[in-house]
């Protein structure tokens, strides 16, 4: 199969009993969720605490990506992280050189500093001011969750500290250069209603967004006068996580509609903040297989916080799975079994499919594995870039496809085949990283 993508090494002092409790918490945010939909071992989160040799002794060396002659013939990640948990304990004992901390962190700021873009120290202060070499080894890199003492309300510190990661993270190992996560809110323009508040809603999700340093696309706020409004919306639906606030009157409006299956088409991730009062008198087959979590107001017209904090972790997180997909494409490129596969950025859907599908019939066979991204994984989606979409296939020609878990029900696969064979393809081998594994692959 294929090399791991990323490894993160949490690291602390067994005497700073805070940072443990941290460690615990980031090791479970990345155990499942949108992480369980990819290749197993694409992304590690390890634990580096107790001493190697003696309880005194400093953790366990780390393997650093390129490195030879591993014993059991393990290939290193691509990218490594190291993410010491800041303590009272940690920071004094990296800085006595009598300390074995102090030997074991020279070597990762040796080890960043002869290979930067593969290997990366990221920080979490806990109120911790940096001295000695710890200072010297982050530099002046901005620490993880850094508190606004003007946020308010204060969201908890454990989904500041994943969301900073995960959002640090998929900036870093992104092959699409400079890409980082924007949200794009996209909603209806009626200004709303005692039965549908759209303005009290979109305040709420601008005030989340903000207060959580995560960057946003609003139309009203971000479209410049004399801008071309129409392709302003389709480049950002294109190339932003999607946030989409489903009151009553959204799904029937054509722009909404347009927004999220542009999003859709380009693999870009998508969440559903329901917000339904009345209710829809009728939905929208573009809007389904997406994440939705409710959202309602107070009797004093409040929306609650908590959901839309949820939405936008949701999307931070599927962003970073989408940059993990692109990185493992990348290896698939010559990879024997998976070669033969079409990696497409989400679960197809009729919609989706029937545009992914638009190489002309007859055109000469493909690989299977080609699209856009594959042959550009650095190009930026949207922004004047096409879709991906599958390499041209011979009439007949069965299809391969390959989709981050969790697979689709038996009669979406079948509806989904009916398509394919209408459009005068063979059989449709539409698999997933669990599938895949379970067929012995």
């Amino acid at each position: 199969m294929l090399g791991p993508v990323l490894e993160v090494y949490l690291v602390w002092h067994p005497k700073d009993a805070a940072s443990a409790a941290v460690a615990e918490a980031l090791a479970e945010h990345f155990q499942g969720g949108a992480y369980a939909g990819l290749l197993a071992g694409s992304m590690e989160v390890y634990m580096r605490s107790a001493g190697w040799a003696a309880e005194d002794d400093a953790p366990r060396a780390i393997q650093w990506p390129g490195q030879a002659g591993v014993a059991g013939g393990l290939v290193p990640a691509q990218f490594v992280v190291v993410l010491p948990l800041l303590g009272t304990a940690l920071n004094r004992a990296a800085s006595s050189l009598a300390d074995a901390w102090c030997a074991w962190f020279e070597t990762v700021a040796q080890a960043q500093t002869q290979d930067p873009a593969h290997v990366r120290v990221l920080a979490l202060r806990q109120g911790l001011s940096l001295s000695g070499r710890l200072a010297r080894l982050m530099g002046a890199d901005q620490c993880l969750a850094e508190p606004d003492p003007h946020a308010e309300p204060a969201e908890p510190a454990t989904e500041l500290i994943c969301r900073d990661l995960v959002q640090a993270l998929a900036r870093w190992i992104s092959p699409v250069p400079d890409e980082r996560l924007q949200v794009f809110i996209s909603h209806t323009k009626r200004q709303g209603t005692p039965d549908e508040p759209v303005a009290g809603l979109v305040a709420a999700v601008r005030e989340v967004i903000d207060a959580g340093r995560v960057s946003s696309f609003y139309d009203a706020h971000d479209l410049q006068p004399g801008e071309r409004w129409d392709s302003a919306l389709r480049d950002n639906a294109a190339s932003c996580a999607l946030l989409a606030l489903r009151t009553d009157l959204y799904a029937s409006r054509e722009w909404c509609q347009r927004e999220m299956f542009t999003a859709k088409l380009h693999g870009m991730p998508v969440v559903v903040l329901d917000a339904l009062s009345s209710g829809e008198s009728r939905g929208s087959f573009l809007m389904d297989h997406t994440p939705r979590i409710p959202v309602r107001c107070d009797t004093r017209g409040a929306w609650g916080r908590a959901p839309i904090r949820r939405a936008l972790n949701l999307l931070a997180d599927a962003w970073l799975q989408r940059v993990l997909w692109l990185r493992l494409q990348q290896q698939a490129g010559s990879r024997g079994r998976l070669a033969r596969y079409w990696w497409a950025p989400q679960a197809p859907e009729p919609s989706t499919l029937a545009r992914w599908l638009t190489a002309p019939l007859g055109s000469g066979a493909g690989s299977g594995a080609g699209s856009t991204a594959a042959a550009d994984p650095g190009a930026r989606p949207g922004k004047g870039r096409a879709a991906p979409r599958m390499p041209a296939q011979a009439p007949g020609s069965d299809l391969r496809i390959l989709h981050p878990d969790p697979p689709l029900a038996e009669d979406e696969r079948a509806a989904l085949q009916q398509l394919v064979a209408l459009a005068g393809y063979g059989l449709l081998d539409l698999t997933t990283p669990r599938l895949m594994a379970a067929r012995g692959g």
